[in-house]
């Protein structure tokens, strides 16, 4: 009777455990199933700005319940390609890249279309092909807050130097043609020296001295990205012209990015003023809305539940503009333009711990 016991218990036993690993394996089945696998390609990681979205995307996949694959263009539209073939091996259900070679991209888009795996595009927006969504800030609304400021500071006359960004990025033309009209239209007496970097520190350093020697009663300098902003502290220091602002031989420096260090500058008086370009409303949204394309869901243009809007770029292409604010030390108003303090905490630079 003893015997009969034991096994029948045994048996129980070994049922229960049968059944608690079945359902535990039917369980993390489940789990897996319910986060959709997309691939994030991130464009470089030779930057402030760009560590800090490879930063925030795993978080905001996790929050969103998505399964990521990433991979690394650095900045080379061949390796990019190439990632999304990757991507594609792997079975992805959608994919957000960066591509900084706006007209190159267009063939793997409409590579990626054919196989109907919705692309979203973060921080630059393809010159054709067709995406799910384009998630980026206003570029054009970068140079015209940067032409207000250096106007206003400069009284609208003198010389400034615009640091370029690559010409064949949406974001360096959109920048670039922005500052040119926005000084033509408001501020004629300013002369412009453009000068072409490809994003390219090094070169921007060594234009800008070229430009300060040729004309050292150049005023203002306009960096269209963090890129350039150590060697242009450096060349002003270089030349005794790295001094507080209240001292005439101060020359204004409005940067584009918003990371920490340019927050921290402009509140110790080394530049003046930059554009906040969200690089955590990038991650969260990049991921949002390939969770969005592949739920079926569709958008229209118009405002946002998050303080942005949706502008139909051409037939098939949205783009969400998300906000980028003016970011000075004392939060005034420059020609029209409100800008918030270096130290206001709901900038995405003063949160990164």
């Amino acid at each position: 009777m003893r015997l009969r016991t034991a096994l029948c218990s045994a048996v129980s036993t070994l049922s229960a455990l049968a059944l608690l690993s079945a359902c535990s394996s039917g369980s993390t089945s489940a789990s897996a199933g319910d986060a959709p696998l997309v691939g994030v390609d991130y464009p470089r990681s030779d930057t402030d700005f760009w560590n800090s979205y490879i930063k925030y995307t795993p978080e905001y996949g996790k929050k969103l319940g998505l399964s990521l694959k990433t991979t690394n263009s650095q900045n080379d539209v061949a390796k990019l390609t190439a990632n999304a073939q990757t991507f594609i091996s792997q079975g992805v259900k959608g994919i957000a890249m960066a591509p900084q070679d706006t007209a190159a991209i267009a063939p793997t888009l409409a590579q990626l279309e054919s196989k109907k795996i919705p692309v979203v595009t973060v921080d630059t927006r393809p010159d054709t092909g067709n995406v799910y969504m384009v998630v980026r800030a206003d570029n054009r609304a970068y140079g015209e807050k940067a032409c207000q400021y250096l106007g206003t500071k400069l009284d609208g006359k003198g010389k400034v130097v615009m640091l370029e960004g690559g010409l064949d990025s949406i974001n360096g033309r959109d920048r670039t043609e922005a500052f040119n009209d926005c000084m033509k239209k408001n501020y004629p007496g300013i002369k412009v020296f453009g000068e072409a970097t490809n994003w390219d520190g090094a070169v921007a350093a060594q234009k800008l001295q070229t430009d300060l020697t040729a004309h050292p009663d150049i005023k203002g300098v306009y960096m269209e990205a963090s890129f350039a902003l150590s060697g242009t502290l450096q060349v002003l220091k270089q030349k005794g012209l790295l001094v507080d602002p209240k001292d005439k031989k101060h020359v204004f420096v409005v940067s584009n990015d918003g990371i920490p260090e340019e927050l921290k500058s402009i509140a110790a008086g080394k530049i003046d003023a930059t554009v906040s370009q969200p690089a955590d409303l990038y991650a969260k949204y990049a991921l949002f809305y390939l969770k969005a394309a592949i739920d079926g869901k569709a958008f229209k243009p118009g405002k946002t539940d998050h303080d942005s809007t949706i502008i139909m770029v051409r037939d098939g292409v949205l783009e969400d503009q998300l906000s980028a604010p003016l970011v000075t030390s004392d939060g005034g108003t420059y020609g029209g333009v409100p800008s918030v303090k270096s130290d206001d905490k709901s900038l995405w630079g003063n949160n990164l711990g």
